[in-house]
């Protein structure tokens, strides 16, 4: 049973569409999208000039040499004397200058130009200190140049789009499953031991494995591993606190039996240390594995800190700034905030406050605070630092609030350390947030 609002573990999370996460910039799959979209625009746009160049050079070749094979059948007419074409004119008005001029120098040559508006190839040469001109219509070769170009645009348009699609789709499969093997990679780290990536191509030895197959087997084989060493502590712990219970029951009772006197009080004092230690360790070991449940009810939350302080023993003060009713385990509430106010009696300094403010319990102190590796990494178990305010005396941060963090995440809450500023006079903050 999980906590209202919290997903059971390994459950899909629920945010942004697939095709969009995969499509957020800075991803595998915009890069190659840019780049596949960039590649084939430089590929069309180089492939179509191309053609268009050769085309446009075929086709004005061709209008210049029927233009100078027309001016040359005028020219053998003109020096016979017989009667020109309509084609060819003498010194035509419509000529290109650059033309006319070379005609004029006794030379020959072609350019393209218009006649009545029209696209036209002339072609000219010296008659009697005149330019003899004939002109071959150049539209239909203008036009055929235009539809090519409009052919060529639409073509690499459909080429380009076609690509992108077909590439697309590719690289889709391959960031999905980059994606899902990163999906599984953060579910372990939240630990989700069980969660595997399980790609068909490391499970089917017909089919070639490639790089993401490699990688996801590679994952899943440390999970495998992480998790059978993580159970074998697990179970050594437990086997260890379970197989102490016994002997110590034994010293427990044979301490009962030792005369007054300080030794015996130290004896007894150690017992009762070293069964605490048990206790704890064998609940650790029932955190670790996952299987505890929490047994939800409605509470106010005020009342709940109230009780709690009450159970603990220890002198804090409780302030209700808003008071909320929540759904929780009473019992395992309890257990964080007597843990959180054994440490902060025994690391700080008094006065320890219990605040409640709507759904958050807030325990401080006004000690040195929390270490910093604390801080950044969270409790460590049997973590113990020297510090200057205790005269150099090791510090310990470790299966106290160890098991208030189990505890909390069974129960779906938060729970977050922080240290108060010097000018608030200092101290721990612990604040255990519930769904």
């Amino acid at each position: 049973m999980t906590a209202p609002g919290r997903p059971e573990p390994g459950a899909p999370r629920r945010g942004r569409p697939k095709w969009l996460r995969l499509a957020r910039p800075g991803s595998l799959y915009a890069k190659f999208t840019l780049f596949l979209a960039v590649m084939c625009c430089v590929v069309a746009a180089v492939l179509g000039t191309l053609v268009h160049v050769i085309v446009t050079r075929q086709t004005v070749h061709q209008a210049r040499s029927e233009a100078l094979s027309r001016l040359d059948t005028a020219a053998r007419s003109y020096e016979a004397g017989d009667r020109l074409r309509p084609e060819a004119v003498l010194d035509s008005p419509q000529l290109p200058e650059p033309l006319r001029q070379m005609a004029l120098r006794g030379e020959r040559g072609t350019a393209l130009g218009s006649f009545d508006g029209d696209p036209a190839m002339w072609a000219a040469g010296p008659a009697d200190g005149k330019a003899l001109t004939v002109r071959v219509g150049y539209r239909r070769s203008a036009e055929t140049i235009s539809g090519l170009d409009r052919a060529i645009v639409v073509s690499s348009a459909l080429a380009i789009v076609g690509t992108l699609v077909v590439g697309v789709f590719a690289v889709s499969r391959v960031t999905r499953r980059l994606h899902r093997t990163a999906d599984v990679a953060r579910r372990i780290s939240a630990g989700d031991l069980d969660a595997r990536v399980a790609d068909p191509r490391t499970t089917d030895p017909t089919r070639q494995q490639d790089e993401v197959a490699a990688v996801s087997a590679a994952l899943d084989a440390m999970a495998g591993t992480l998790q059978a060493r993580l159970q074998s502590e697990q179970r050594f712990t437990a086997d260890v606190a379970h197989e102490l219970r016994t002997p110590l029951a034994g010293l427990q009772a044979a301490s009962d039996l030792l005369p007054p006197g300080r030794p015996t009080e130290l004896v007894r004092d150690r017992v009762r240390a070293l069964r605490g230690l048990t206790e704890d360790l064998l609940e650790i070991s029932r955190l670790d594995s996952l299987t505890e449940r929490a047994d939800l009810e409605a509470h106010w939350l005020g009342r709940l800190a109230e009780r709690a302080v009450r159970a603990s023993g220890l002198p804090a003060g409780v302030r209700v700034v808003r008071d909320a009713r929540v759904m929780t385990d009473r019992r395992r509430l309890e257990r964080v905030l007597g843990n959180l106010l054994s440490n902060a009696h025994r690391h700080g300094r008094p006065p320890v406050v219990v605040t409640v403010d709507g759904p958050a319990i807030t325990v401080r102190d006004h000690g040195a605070g929390y270490p910093a590796y604390l801080l950044d990494h969270g409790p460590q178990r049997f973590r113990t630092e020297p510090t200057a305010a205790r005269g150099g005396l090791p510090k310990g941060h470790g299966l106290g609030l160890t098991i208030a963090v189990g505890q909390a995440r069974i129960m779906g809450a938060e729970l977050s350390f922080a240290n108060a500023s010097g000018a608030d006079g200092g101290g721990a903050v612990t604040t255990l947030r519930l769904p």
